[in-house]
Parts: structure tokens; sequence; C-alpha cells
């Protein structure tokens, strides 16, 4: 079985973002297990030190991530704390149910953007300069199954993901001649206690588990995935 201990990290700085949530915390524990070094980024400060108090070593940096000066001056302190940043992990982001497309207000569909695409294109304008000084990097960024197939009375969403892989493409065509290798993933319904909650007649054995998903985000900060590039992965499970 392939799990993020099969890989390599040892001498890796890894951000990992949205470290708080269920994603993220498994993607921090898989990188843990292959040995990096870890700086983890949420807004929810006490759930973010319960994590990286089980992750020896793991530095925790509390802030908000849609906010560009709090993501640059913390960007400054992991430089200073870990000598440089090998892999991004784009963890963070959000989901909100709304309704029809003509009655959705400025708020929620400015929220949607803010928490999934601004907050990628904050860390990436952040850390990119410093992938090129350094000659290496890996940016993996997470959008959604809905970026490639639109639902009712989920626009808001499903645009902010759609916009996740472009800049994903974008970002990676200007590194195209560098060593830094930009990919996002498109996740189908992930296996987390909120949608459970949610969905509690579904088949919770056809979704994916968030350790599964921590796998394919894993491997394509590894070197096994060099050739990959500008990629959007879907990462469906049996749904």
């Amino acid at each position: 079985m392939v799990d993020g201990s099969s890989f390599d990290f040892e001498g890796r700085n890894v951000v990992v973002t949205g470290a708080a949530g269920t994603l993220g915390q498994a993607t921090a524990e898989a990188f843990h297990k292959a040995g990096a070094r870890l700086a983890l980024l949420d807004r929810d400060e006490a759930r973010l030190q319960e994590v990286a108090g089980g992750l020896a070593g793991a530095r925790p940096y509390a802030l908000d991530i849609t906010d560009a000066n709090a993501v640059a001056g913390v960007v400054e302190r992991i430089l200073g704390d870990l000598g440089g940043v090998d892999v991004l992990a784009n963890i963070a982001g959000g989901f909100a149910m709304g309704p029809l497309l003509q009655d959705t207000d400025d708020a929620t569909w400015d929220r949607m953007f803010e928490l999934n695409l601004r907050s990628v294109f904050n860390t990436c304008r952040a850390l990119v300069p410093h992938m090129l000084q350094a000659g290496f990097g890996r940016i993996i960024n997470v959008s959604a199954r809905a970026a490639r197939e639109g639902k009712g009375k989920m626009g808001p969403y499903c645009a902010s993901k759609a916009g996740i892989i472009t800049l994903t493409e974008s970002l990676a065509r200007e590194n195209w001649h560098s060593a830094i290798n930009v990919n996002c993933i498109l996740p189908g319904t992930i296996d987390t206690p909120p949608n459970r909650e949610s969905m509690p007649d579904a088949d919770f054995s056809s979704w994916v588990a968030p350790s599964a998903l921590a796998d394919v985000i894993c491997f394509l900060a590894a070197e096994e995935s060099r050739a990959i590039n500008g990629a959007a992965i879907p990462v469906y499970g049996r749904s």
C-alpha cells in the first residue's frame, strides 16, 4: 500500500495550509511520516496548536490566509525558521451551498473566492520567488470535482474551484523551464465528519478518505512525480 511514509522527504520543508482541518491534518501527518519538516498554517489557532503538538517538530503559524499581508509576513517567518520552502500544499478552502445564482448575494460570492482562490493566489505569490531562487519547488493545490461538473445552487463554489485549475495551469506554464512543478487535485466527496452529518444516508464507503488524498498529495510532491506538471488530477474514490 502506498502512503506518505513510502516517500522520502527527509531534509525537505513543507508548508501545509488549512492544517487544522480534516484533510490538512491528514496531509501534515503523511508528510511527517515521510520525514518532512513542517510549517502548518490555519486560522483556527487552538486546533492548529493541537495538530502541531501531535507532530514532533512541526511549527504552527496562525493567520488569515485570505489576508495577503499576513501571508507575506508568515512566509518571511517560515523562511527565517526553516531556511526555505520546498513544498507548498494548499489545502485551505471552504464550501457553502447557496440559493439559485440570481438570488446569490455578493458576500457569498466573495467569500467562496476569498477562501478557495485568493488563498492559493496569496501563498503562491509569496513563495514562488523563493522557490525560483532555490531552484526547486513543488506546489499542490486542491480544487474539486465540482470544478469540472458544475452543480445547481453551488455556482460560487464551483466557479472558485474552477479558478484553481486555471491558476494551476498558468503558474505551471510560467515556470515550465524551472524546477518548479505545479499541480492540483480534484477530490470527490471527502469522508469527513461534517459531510457524514450533512448526508447521513449516503454510502460513505464510496467517498474519498482524507488519508487517500494525502497519499496523492505526497506523490505529487515527491521525485516520483517529476514528469507531472500543470495537471488537474481527479481523485473521486468510487462515487
